[in-house]
């Protein structure tokens, strides 16, 4: 009987424990640009009194916490959605013009404005230009009333053209530059995001077995909250290790977020023409969120892998997680509040501001 009892006792408080671990997870995730922010602010300043051991353990626990944040996200990423393809067609390939045409020569002329004599942060705009849409890209897709299962679709297909595609286009935009060598790419791509996406897809699939669809949906917030401490782990790293080269010019390495806004502007705008141009409305809001929105986890992943020469990439993919949020938000608030509602920009600002 006092067995039993202790047993009764024990268990509300496992349950209370897993409670709090996921409820402070998607804290983290929903608070995820304050946590980026005072992660690399926080590592810049390690970087300043950290010494060689430190350093090297912090090395060694890189690859830990890029599986931390990409293999939950793979969890996330159902890729048999690009089996739908078929039914979203000319919105996917419009998508991937934008993305693998538009999208690079944008970065490509951004860096030679901004980055003419430092190719490192070049690579960071790069692959944040190569590879594209993100969870967020469904997720900001439905807020603002746009084809879900297009732009689930698009998430798929985008990645999987991704990971053939960079290394190919690093090659040509990079070059010898920062020692670039595809071959290692390939085997980073194989060991980031290739075998993270085989076994999170087997491991998807188990938990809908286990616990159904409404089930795993309750554990998704929680697997993004898992990513979010892989991000924020990475960017301090990250930014330990650079702190002497990005202290040394601060304000060069502060202007870097001119050219991602510049960058992500022009993608939305681009998009957005597009969009309102050939396709249908839910469409064309499905096509700006499958352009704007970069899969910054997976470029972090690939610019903080061991191996990997330019770590100062790191810097621009890191000030993206400032930029991608708000941008997010603002287009949907624009389609709900100013299209939604048949409403000029300067009646929706007048109202806005009335309400203050």
């Amino acid at each position: 009987m006092c067995v039993g009892r202790n047993d009764h006792r024990i268990r509300p408080t496992r349950r209370g424990g897993w409670t709090m671990i996921g409820d402070a997870l998607e804290t983290v995730k929903q608070n995820l640009i304050y946590v980026v922010v005072g992660s690399l602010f926080a590592g810049l300043a390690a970087g300043q009194v950290v010494g060689p051991a430190t350093r090297s353990l912090l090395k060694q626990a890189v690859l830990p916490a890029l599986l931390v944040m990409i293999y939950p996200m793979m969890i996330n990423l159902d890729v048999q959605e690009i089996f739908q393809i078929r039914n979203h067609l000319r919105a996917i390939a419009l998508g991937l013009v934008v993305n693998f045409v538009i999208a690079p020569a944008v970065a490509v002329g951004l860096a030679q404005l901004f980055f003419a004599g430092d190719p490192y942060y070049a690579v960071g705009l790069y692959l944040i230009a190569l590879i594209p849409t993100s969870g967020m890209t469904a997720a900001w897709t439905g807020l603002a009333g746009g084809d879900l299962e297009n732009a689930l679709v698009a998430i798929a297909v985008n990645l999987i053209v991704a990971v053939f595609v960079l290394p190919p286009y690093l090659s040509v935009l990079v070059g010898d530059a920062v020692g670039f060598d595809p071959a290692a790419l390939y085997r980073q791509l194989a060991t980031v995001v290739v075998i993270p996406m085989v076994a999170g897809n087997l491991t998807r699939r188990w938990l809908l077995h286990r616990y159904d669809t409404a089930g795993f949906k309750r554990l998704k917030p929680k697997l993004g909250g898992f990513s979010s401490v892989g991000v924020m782990v990475i960017v301090f790293i990250a930014m330990t290790m650079q702190s002497g080269s990005i202290l040394a010019a601060p304000v060069a390495s502060a202007l870097v977020i001119v050219p991602l806004v510049a960058f992500y502007a022009l993608i939305l705008t681009t998009g957005a023409a597009i969009g309102r141009t050939l396709l249908d409305n839910a469409q064309s809001v499905a096509l700006v969120y499958a352009t704007s929105m970069r899969s910054l986890s997976v470029a972090l992943a690939i610019a903080a892998a061991p191996g990997f020469p330019p770590a100062e990439a790191v810097l621009p993919i890191a000030l993206a997680y400032l930029i991608q949020p708000t941008l997010g938000a603002v287009y949907m608030h624009y389609r709900r509040d100013i299209v939604g509602q048949d409403r000029g920009l300067m009646e929706a600002v007048r109202s806005w501001a009335a309400t203050r």
